[in-house]
């Protein structure tokens, strides 16, 4: 099997829980993914990040999407389904990450095109073992989208 090349990406994670932020940190450091983290805590953030709207004007377009559903603000399903309807950012891969184990979560994800749908253990060696997976997946085995336009 062929690797794509592993490339620096830019990963914006929406989460609104501090210590899971602490752990992702963590854990993309441990899985040594060669990445730049950003990081925003509600859904209206979110979508100014991914809009680039004051002040997020100069940040760069992540190559992948985390994203908690339970946020304040703006709930992540009506940010994913933001995202998925807006012809600048819907090539954007986006991953649910988050605690729930609900089937209508699972399913209205998946229904609004999330790219995967991961539940986040509370146990340390479990999130790891998901980052690293993740980071397999998403950096090492899958393509992720150019950031330029096509020519």
């Amino acid at each position: 099997m062929v690797q794509a090349e592993r490339r620096t990406i830019d990963i914006l994670l929406v989460e609104d829980n501090a210590a899971d932020v602490r752990l992702a940190r963590e854990a993309l450091v441990e899985v040594k993914v060669p990445h730049h983290l950003h990081t925003v805590n509600d859904g209206e953030a979110a979508l100014g990040f991914l809009r680039k709207a004051a002040p997020y004007a100069d940040v760069p377009r992540p190559d992948l999407i985390l994203l908690d559903l339970n946020i304040p603000k703006t709930h992540g399903l009506e940010v994913l389904k933001q995202i998925k309807n807006d012809p600048e950012l819907f090539k954007i891969p986006v991953i649910v990450l988050t605690s729930s184990k609900a089937q209508e979560d699972v399913a209205a994800s998946y229904g609004n095109y999330a790219n995967s749908y991961v539940t986040k253990s509370v146990e340390l060696e479990d999130y790891l073992r998901a980052m690293a997976r993740l980071d397999d997946f998403w950096c090492t085995i899958a393509m992720l989208p150019s950031k330029e336009p096509p020519e």
